[in-house]
């Protein structure tokens, strides 16, 4: 995205990664920069949602602080099982949760991240007992997922996919409303269960300082547009297990609010806490 969109703009851009604090660091970096437009984040749902109430304090408001660009992309997440588990089907998770002393143990990439809280949603309207294994990223997950050091977990599709479809790590259920095509025999969470309604992702946007000017916004705006509408780009991205998603500012800030309403409560619910 960074080099079609430098293309666009006739401007290089460097790739800068600034991780720690759940994504907080960088996002502050970027709500305190200049208002000329030169610096851009890509944030997640767990910048713009759940840290929100992850968090009694952030060092910027996300609404005030943060300009919406446009939206970028969603990853799939897929209900998923060590190779070494004896659970072969979404049924038996299921089923192995509930006659599992202690509690089955899944794999996060982290406290509050989309994954963690889409498990500990699955789980909540299931009625299971899980036990949470949060990790400081996904690949730590994904290598204890293959080694079978922790049984279950919810895995972007991104992320995981090749593993998948190697057989390497065993997909039950994807959490969309419709089945993946690169994963045609792996049924939904509505199809598995019998639910009705349940979708959840990981999904990414750019955004600039909340400082920026509308002619700011603007030209970043077309920039975006015109990258994503690229379609070398998009199937780059297909390829790599990403959906694009076009929408720019309106769209985006309209996610973020309907996002909020789904996630908040949850994690108030379960009562998490990054503080």
């Amino acid at each position: 995205m960074g080099s079609a969109m430098s293309a666009k703009l006739g401007q290089a851009i460097v790739i800068e990664n600034r991780p720690g604090a759940s994504t907080n660091i960088g996002a502050d970096a970027v709500a305190k920069a200049p208002p000329d437009g030169y610096t851009l984040l890509t944030a997640d749902n767990g910048t713009l949602v759940n840290n929100t109430a992850l968090f009694a304090k952030l060092p910027f408001d996300p609404d005030r602080d943060l300009r919406p660009v446009g939206l970028l992309a969603r990853f799939h997440l897929v209900l998923s099982a060590a190779r070494s588990s004896p659970i072969a089907s979404a049924k038996d998770f299921a089923e192995r949760a509930k006659s599992t002393p202690d509690g089955l143990n899944f794999g996060s990439p982290g406290v509050g991240s989309p994954h963690h809280l889409t498990m500990a949603r699955l789980t909540r309207d299931l009625g299971l007992r899980l036990t949470h294994v949060p990790y400081r990223g996904m690949a730590p997950m994904i290598a204890d997922l293959l080694s079978g050091s922790v049984e279950t977990g919810m895995v972007d599709y991104a992320a995981g996919g090749e593993l998948m479809r190697s057989g390497q790590v065993r997909p039950l259920a994807v959490c969309s409303p419709k089945r993946l095509a690169a994963l045609p025999d792996v049924p939904t969470i509505d199809e598995a269960y019998g639910r009705s309604g349940f979708e959840a992702y990981a999904w990414q946007g750019l955004m600039t300082t909340g400082k920026a000017s509308d002619e700011v916004a603007g030209i970043l705006g077309k920039a975006h547009a015109a990258a994503l509408g690229d379609a070398a780009l998009r199937a780059r991205m297909n390829e790599l297990g990403v959906e694009p998603l076009a929408g720019g500012p309106a769209e985006f800030a309209q996610l973020i609010q309907s996002e909020r309403q789904l996630w908040v409560p949850l994690i108030r619910e379960l009562g998490l806490n990054l503080n």
